[in-house]
């Protein structure tokens, strides 16, 4: 993350809210923090090492367990609803 850019407007005499507030968003915007945080909203860390194993694992448990039922021609356990 970019060090913080703190981002200040003075009101200029009579100057009305609304031209003060498209000053401020120019502002914003020249500064680059509004590209900054629309391009980090969707931003996913990647999951760690260990975590991808573990997953791995439940992944292959899960599957050899489906598999040893249907070849013992039992029911197959359906998903949970929330």
């Amino acid at each position: 993350m970019p060090p913080m850019i703190n981002v200040e407007v003075q009101r200029h005499g009579n100057e009305n809210i609304g031209g003060l507030m498209r000053r401020y968003t120019r502002r914003m915007q020249s500064s680059g923090i509004v590209r900054h945080v629309r391009g980090m909203r969707y931003f996913k860390r990647k999951s760690s090492a260990a975590s991808t194993k573990k997953d791995a694992l439940t992944r292959i448990e899960r599957t050899a367990k489906y598999t040893r039922l249907y070849k013992e021609g039992r029911e197959m356990p359906t998903k949970r609803r929330r």
